[in-house]
């Protein structure tokens, strides 16, 4: 397979470029996992050895060094070369393990790998998995003191076949971006007693100001759980192996955008000891004054001020170069007036939705697209005509052909939803945009929501609604914004895309996508104020509950972000954005 050549512009960020220029750098070296914290960790980010072999054919030399979790495609990981889906990636490391400990495990953690590997230690295979965005763990057991080698093998089809792979292309244009495979989030291992706590999710009651924490360990050890607020005790209950457990605190702090307070949490279980936080707040619909259906924060009817945010990056795609690189996109939407970013069709290291729980930043999160190939007339199409579609008979029209492809999204759905849950900050889930790959979205609705029942439902995010939970989430870029009649709450769950190119910050220099060409900022300022004024604004009082601006940066060909592709340039007036927000009121 060939694969055809971009005149594009290597970009790196400032924080890439720091990374690029020390060698020595452990990158993305912050505890991963912050909701279930331990305090003996090592991080396995850093120089691998690699290869790239015809699949099935045996790897008899390396060909050089890999910065891990930085995939083969990324700069950061200084090969520059795409994985072919008649090819396999293989990694390796060794790792010296200090002293054993009776009764102990080592843990294995993978952030992620796109799309499929096995992994094996000491020549062993010790596991396999699918799914290239979601993490996984392997009990490696009691570990010898000494030296051991840990190898990964990747394959990867990316759009040739129905697995999930988001905006991924082997032929990137337009809205579709350079492919990506391999290890593409931190790898690290913990040591753990032999009776440890595996998972751990905590849910809120505001009426009755408890915490209703469900913990799912190894063995049938006695627990504690202590919950902090501002370092005091507020909540304390024991426990005996896995455990619902409900544990009511004395001070009650509801958590917000303006005010995102969290509570610590300490358990300790038999002899493993974890850390984690929660917030005490909740999501869920209703009427305002003029009994026009709302969203609703902490059961007050909320305005979500969003904007759509891919996360590429032009020197790790989906990799960011550093944890400082993930504040610098939250803090700076939040500093323009954004309450919420809409995570579009990724899913991001954990530390990201961390920031956001922390910072005070609202998530809507999207599942991850799959199936067979898109038809860019029926996109094209679909932004004038909203042509009707049942979901349940039309997988053709949907592109989801494959019976196991649409099991394995159902799987992954199911898996994300566990994955994330506990973050405080995601309060809408996703399930399919613009019907990419769009299937019995009503059943799947229903399976969300016995699965959790704490958030909002969008089943179809921009057209093929089967008027099912929870909105009528509409997309418009091409024509005037009008408001539609519904039972449910209405979102513009995209719009704008108001593009304008920075002279030496353009990734294709040949070639460029957005939804209205501008050619200055001042032109970008005025068409963005008055977009805002005339058609968002109006709408608010009226019933509009959620905007999603398009979007947060410049992606390869995209150049319809508020910053550049490096993040190097805002091109808008922040204070321009955070007064048209100010008016953003339900009146």
């Amino acid at each position: 397979m060939k694969i055809k050549k971009r005149k594009t512009v290597q970009m790196f960020t400032r924080w890439g470029k720091i990374l690029h220029d020390d060698k020595d750098a452990i990158p993305l070296a912050d505890y991963p996992r912050m909701q279930l914290r331990r305090t003996q960790w090592q991080c396995l980010n850093g120089w691998w050895e690699y290869a790239i072999v015809p699949t099935g054919e045996e790897c008899s030399v390396f060909e050089g060094k890999i910065r891990v979790p930085f995939s083969p495609e990324a700069a950061l990981s200084e090969v520059n070369r795409t994985l072919l889906p008649h090819e396999s990636l293989i990694y390796q490391r060794d790792v010296f393990f200090e002293d054993e400990k009776p009764n102990s495990s080592v843990l294995l953690h993978f952030g992620a790998v796109d799309q499929r590997c096995e992994v094996f230690f000491d020549q062993k295979k010790v596991g396999s998995h699918t799914h290239g965005y979601l993490p996984f763990t392997i009990n490696l057991g009691m570990i010898e003191k000494g030296l051991h080698t840990i190898r990964v093998i990747v394959r990867d089809d990316s759009d040739t076949s129905f697995h999930s792979r988001g905006k991924q292309s082997l032929h990137p244009h337009g809205i579709w971006y350079s492919a990506q495979s391999g290890i593409w989030q931190t790898v690290w291992f913990e040591t753990v007693p032999e009776s440890h706590i595996q998972t751990l999710y905590t849910e809120s009651d505001i009426l009755t100001g408890t915490f209703i924490i469900t913990v799912r360990g190894t063995g049938n050890e006695r627990g504690i759980i202590r919950i902090f607020a501002d370092d005091e005790v507020a909540g304390e209950a024991s426990f005996n192996g896995s455990s619902r457990v409900t544990v009511p605190v004395r001070s009650i702090r509801l958590w917000s955008c303006e005010e995102p307070f969290l509570y610590d949490i300490e358990i300790t279980y038999g002899d493993d000891t974890v850390y984690s936080y929660a917030a005490m707040r909740t999501i869920s619909i209703g009427f305002d004054n003029h009994t026009v259906s709302r969203l609703l924060l902490n059961n007050k009817p909320y305005v979500h001020k969003g904007i759509l945010d891919q996360g590429y990056w032009p020197d790790g795609l989906y990799t960011a170069p550093s944890d400082e690189a993930l504040l610098f996109d939250i803090k700076t939407m939040k500093s323009m007036g954004f309450n919420m970013l809409r995570k579009h069709i990724k899913i991001e290291p954990d530390r990201w939705y961390y920031h956001c729980d922390r910072l005070g930043m609202l998530v809507w999160q999207d599942m991850v697209s799959g199936g067979s190939s898109y038809n860019p007339l029926l996109i094209a199409a679909n932004a004038f005509l909203k042509l009707p579609v049942d979901d349940q008979k039309h997988r053709r029209i949907t592109y989801r052909t494959s019976l196991e492809g649409r099991l394995e999204f159902e799987h992954e759905i199911k898996k994300t939803i566990r994955h994330l849950k506990g973050h405080p900050s995601i309060v809408v889930w996703v399930l399919f945009n613009e019907g990419w790959g769009q299937f019995d979205s009503l059943r799947l609705a229903k399976e969300v929501r016995e699965l959790d029942a704490t958030r909002i439902i969008d089943h179809a995010s921009g057209w093929y609604d089967q008027n099912g939970p929870d909105l009528r989430s509409l997309h418009i870029y091409f024509r005037k914004i009008r408001m539609p009649k519904d039972h449910r709450p209405i979102v513009l769950s995209e719009f704008g895309g108001y593009s304008l190119p920075v002279e030496d910050h353009v990734y294709n220099v040949e070639k460029s996508f957005g939804y209205k060409k501008l050619s200055t900022e001042e032109q970008l300022n005025t068409e963005l104020k008055k977009l805002y004024e005339h058609q968002i604004i109006p709408y608010i009082p009226k019933g509009l509950c959620a905007t999603v601006y398009t979007q947060l940066s410049d992606v390869e060909d995209e150049i319809n972000g508020l910053v550049t592709y490096d993040r190097a340039i805002v091109k808008v007036n922040p204070d321009l954005i955070v007064q048209v927000h100010d008016k953003m009121i339900l009146g």
